[in-house]
């Protein structure tokens, strides 16, 4: 007898079983398939270099997490019919598709105003066609539409699989330990009440540490300051590049992206999508080297800081930086690099970042106690609604080496 399931063996989770049909077949996709080639965080393998994992790997994790978790609900007593959770198994498998190149890094960079959640809802819609409508249901999930709010709550919300996979396989591919999470005790301590996903009072511990290490993995991980300063620089350099193109008519070797660096609103759907799904992480890694040694200054120092590794300094601070300090910077940036202001942004950049742990205005991460829900906030030993819903923010601005050497950064007391 044929065997009816495919084993897919995880470096995370070991042993994978996923039945064979409309699972398989989605995972055969192009458009799926095409997750291989794009990592799920970003450059941060400039920092640990064993982050070369990809969106792929993710997706598949997170499905296998949404298994675990429908028998556990369905081990608990509550219904959940074969068509349910094939589609929500399908949903939170294509969660992530509409990712591109570098993930989060370069978000809305090639399909203006576009989130990479509206462009998995995209692919969806056109694989739902090539399927003859079998992803009506699994749409319908996806876009919290159906009346068991419970199973869009498993793909998307406060303690979703997808958060549960990415925390888990993150950190045990950049090696830091601070992130990881009891995953299988968390799945195991869920249940539903009212419609709503929740947590039995027994597993609050394991909350408390999902939500300390998810804390820990933006600032080690996700907002490590040469992470930061490597995609601010990617993110300028395609800035740059897409200006040139369109300023300039300047063609470039790869269709795909020429395209969408030059597409302006309103798109043809079918259009941006046979273009959008031809790009990967390659082909932006191509475009930084076809770059590499134009005669144009600014691009010859912005793809050489990223395919060698030479980075800007990178300096973070609770606090604004001074103007004065900023008006420094500028002056020599200019001086040194001979640039008209207009330029300066390529050399010189300031930002901000905000990490918050959770956010009740979200949607609330539910404790059962007694038969009656509270949200963690209100029960747990350690946390209060001050120090959870506390947004962080700190400050950063990147420079050049040479310009950072010449100034005495220490004189501002940063």
């Amino acid at each position: 007898m044929k065997n009816k399931i495919k084993i897919i063996n995880d470096p995370v989770y070991g042993l994978i079983n996923i039945p064979k049909g409309i699972l398989i077949d989605l995972i055969d996709h192009p458009y799926f398939q095409r997750l291989r080639r794009i990592k799920q965080t970003g450059l941060a393998d400039y920092v640990y270099h064993g982050a070369v994992h990809t969106r792929f790997q993710h997706a598949i994790g997170s499905m296998h997490l949404m298994s675990l978790a429908i028998d556990t609900l369905k081990n608990k007593g509550h219904e959940i019919s074969t068509e349910e959770e094939e589609a929500v198994k399908i949903a939170i498998l294509l969660h992530d598709i509409g990712h591109g190149p570098f993930s989060h890094a370069l978000e809305n960079y090639f399909a203006a105003d576009l989130s990479h959640e509206d462009l998995s809802l995209l692919f969806m819609q056109e694989l739902n066609i090539q399927f003859n409508g079998k992803l009506d249901f699994a749409i319908k999930i996806f876009k919290n539409e159906y009346h068991k709010k419970f199973l869009h709550q498993l793909i998307s919300g406060q303690l979703d699989m997808d958060r549960l996979d990415y925390l888990r396989r993150d950190s045990f591919f950049t090696g830091v330990s601070e992130g990881i999470i009891g995953v299988d005790r968390i799945i195991q301590m869920i249940d539903i009440f009212d419609d709503n996903l929740v947590v039995e009072a027994k597993g609050i511990y394991s909350i408390e540490k999902f939500l300390i290490a998810r804390r820990l993995m933006y600032w080690q991980v996700y907002f490590h300051k040469t992470v930061l300063v490597s995609e601010t620089i990617l993110k300028k350099t395609i800035e740059k590049i897409k200006k040139l193109i369109n300023n300039q008519n300047i063609s470039i070797n790869n269709k795909h992206l020429e395209f969408l660096l030059k597409a302006k609103k309103p798109f043809d759907k079918n259009e941006l999508l046979f273009h959008y799904s031809n790009i990967d992480d390659n082909d932006i890694i191509s475009l930084l080297k076809e770059f590499q040694n134009t005669d144009n200054e600014i691009i010859k120092y912005l793809t050489n800081s990223l395919i060698n590794r030479n980075l800007p300094k990178i300096i973070i601070s609770k606090t604004t930086f001074n103007e004065n300090l900023i008006k420094e910077i500028s002056t020599k940036i200019i001086e040194i690099y001979k640039i008209e202001q207009d330029d300066l942004e390529y050399y010189f950049q300031e930002g901000e970042i905000s990490n918050q742990i959770y956010n009740e205005k979200d949607e609330n991460i539910n404790i059962l106690y007694d038969n009656k829900i509270k949200d963690i906030t209100e029960v747990s030993d350690i946390f209060n609604l001050s120090t959870l819903d506390y947004m962080v923010k700190k400050y950063y601005i990147c420079i050049p080496k040479k310009i950072f050497n010449q100034i005495k950064i220490d004189r501002w007391n940063l």
